[in-house]
């Protein structure tokens, strides 16, 4: 057989009469378009396209007609046997555009169908037929739905992670491999192919951290999801060094470096999307336990509506994010969703007339319109540096990541008094407690209360999973827990179950629960006193806060949660 199978070609159809039989083109527009081309020489499918008559898409079917080539508009990525393109390197693939499709019998023989880019590339036939043992079929569709089938398909066949690597495991293996995920095939090594499967994974099930923690005999690889930490994998403790020494080559760390910590950040590319990945490795008595952050680049802000702030606070917050001066905080633990609470109110306040500047450490999100910089302590460009350089840049509103020591506090104080609108977060449990962790710092107590303006404390809490959840009458024990006395007939209380959703979960997603502090005469007069942050609670609820329980509370008696995991965020609130 052939080492190409082509259909027969169809002798004798001009191009502008498959145009205009298959398209919109009308007679009219391809005279003209003949004229230009007696004149100006070129192609005739060009000059259309140029000229924006016709579709690129609508002049490739019409070459194929014309050349007898089946055109595939639609590839249908998920019905693509991924087993099929197990032969072909995806490098190979995206060089040369081209996605196998299916194995077909034609005269009794075996052959394989691709979709391509390029159909007359001979070179490209004759190479896939010893790759694959195979006679090639031809078809045709565009660059870009070949370049999205190829992310999609081959994404399928690294998404099992690499369940052990005892058997091929070798200590001598070359850790400098490619850090393109998609692109490790089985020639590479075991170590390779296990860290790329590990972190393809990981963004497959939108973790946001991935633990690798070595013991006596044996390590663990655990990934947090939702806030929740799970074992994922155990391998033998011989391949651990190895791993984490390709990790911290994909971060550009000290391999040779195991006694001290040390931070990098990976940047990879997973079908199509850019992850962004924050390494920390320690050392510890059994060897270097890693944790990877992931930040995937969405470009994708959500409103305060959208985290789940409720109508009330969303328009108190709103109100307090307009204000021409004066410094707002965000509080709460590593991971209770302070940076993105603060893009929701970067993307609120941005418009051409406002001049905004952040500095964050690291910018989880990047917004069109605002000049964003970015935390570098190996070149000592830190907080602090940052917000002196940004008031001289005339700013309306400022954006500090974290407060964390009082030269950054003094600062960002100081720019408040001077007209500017600042906002930043903090590591405080609650909200009442902003205002002396501050005065802990060394800020004096009056620049806090004239500065501060409001606070708000949050927590993450993992939402019920809508396609198992079950309606649930709560005990009277938990009733108690809640504080409540009994259940208001609007009510609707669900517990979690488990399905295949949500990894059997029962959650699926994470929502806000919140408390919002606002500065009053009461409050500030405490603050001034150095008055502990108990105080400061009891006279802001006597104005109306509520507290991150009482929220929570509300979520759960709306169908959003359920008591079991309100009761694990808040166990210690209250």
């Amino acid at each position: 057989m052939s080492k190409a199978v082509l259909p027969t070609t169809r002798e004798g159809l001009l191009l502008g009469q498959l145009l205009l039989e298959h398209t919109s083109l009308q007679k009219a527009q391809l005279q003209e378009a003949l004229e230009i081309q007696r004149k100006e020489g070129g192609l005739l499918g060009d000059i259309l396209v140029d000229r924006k008559i016709i579709l690129p898409a609508e002049l490739m079917q019409a070459l194929c007609r014309q050349v007898g080539l089946d055109y595939v508009d639609d590839l249908k990525p998920d019905q693509i046997d991924p087993a099929i393109v197990d032969n072909i390197p995806i490098n190979y693939a995206k060089s040369k555009e081209l996605i196998p499709l299916s194995k077909e019998t034609i005269g009794g023989s075996e052959v394989l169908k691709i979709a391509t880019a390029d159909p007359f590339n001979e070179k490209m036939v004759e190479d896939l037929r010893v790759l694959t043992g195979l006679p090639i079929l031809i078809a045709v569709s565009s660059s870009l739905k070949i370049q999205d089938a190829i992310n999609r398909v081959y994404e399928k066949n690294t998404s099992k992670l690499v369940d052990n690597i005892e058997g091929d495991f070798d200590d001598t293996m070359d850790l400098e491999g490619p850090i393109d995920i998609l692109e490790a095939t089985e020639d590479d090594a075991p170590v390779i192919r296990f860290v790329n499967s590990l972190l393809f994974r990981a963004v497959k099930e939108k973790a946001s951290d991935i633990h690798i923690e070595p013991f006596e005999k044996d390590f663990v690889v655990r990934f947090r999801i939702d806030g929740v930490l799970y074992d994922i994998i155990r391998q033998p403790k011989r391949a651990h060094a190895a791993i984490v020494s390709r990790i911290k080559v994909m971060g550009v760390l000290d391999i040779a470096e195991k006694r001290l910590p040390q931070d990098g950040r990976i940047k990879i590319k997973i079908a199509g999307k850019d992850v962004d990945i924050r390494l920390s490795t320690v050392p510890t008595i059994h060897g270097e336990r890693a944790v990877l952050r992931i930040l995937e680049q969405t470009g994708t802000v959500l409103g305060l509506n959208e985290l789940g702030f409720h109508e009330k606070n969303r328009g108190l917050i709103e109100k307090l994010i307009f204000k021409k001066h004066g410094i707002i905080l965000v509080t709460g633990p590593t991971g209770s969703g302070k940076s993105t609470t603060l893009s929701a109110c970067l993307v609120k306040l941005n418009s051409p007339e406002r001049n905004i500047l952040t500095v964050e450490d690291p910018i989880e999100y990047q917004i069109h319109g605002i000049n964003q910089v970015q935390v570098n302590t190996k070149i000592e460009l830190t907080f602090a540096r940052a917000l002196r350089a940004f008031l001289r840049q005339n700013p309306d509103v400022i954006m500090v990541g974290e407060i964390r020591d009082k030269e950054t506090a003094e600062i960002a104080i100081n720019a408040s008094l001077t007209g500017h609108l600042v906002l930043s977060t903090l590591h405080t449990n609650d909200a009442a407690g902003a205002p002396t962790r501050l005065i802990d710092m060394g800020v004096e107590p009056f620049l806090v209360a004239s500065s501060l303006v409001g606070v708000i404390a949050q927590r993450l809490i993992r939402k019920v999973c809508m396609h198992c959840r079950q309606p649930y009458v709560p005990t009277k024990f938990e009733l108690e827990e809640l504080g409540l006395k009994s259940i208001p007939m609007s009510a609707e209380i669900y517990k979690a179950v488990g399905c295949p959703h949500c990894s059997n979960s029962g959650y699926s997603g994470r929502t806000v629960i919140h408390e919002l502090l606002q500065m009053d005469e009461k409050v500030r007069e405490l603050i001034v006193k150095r008055a502990d942050s108990s105080q400061l609670r009891k006279a802001a609820t006597q104005m109306g806060m509520g507290s991150l329980r009482e929220d929570g509370i509300r979520k759960v008696l709306t169908g959003a949660t359920t008591i079991d995991e309100l009761m694990r965020v808040t166990h210690s609130e209250d």
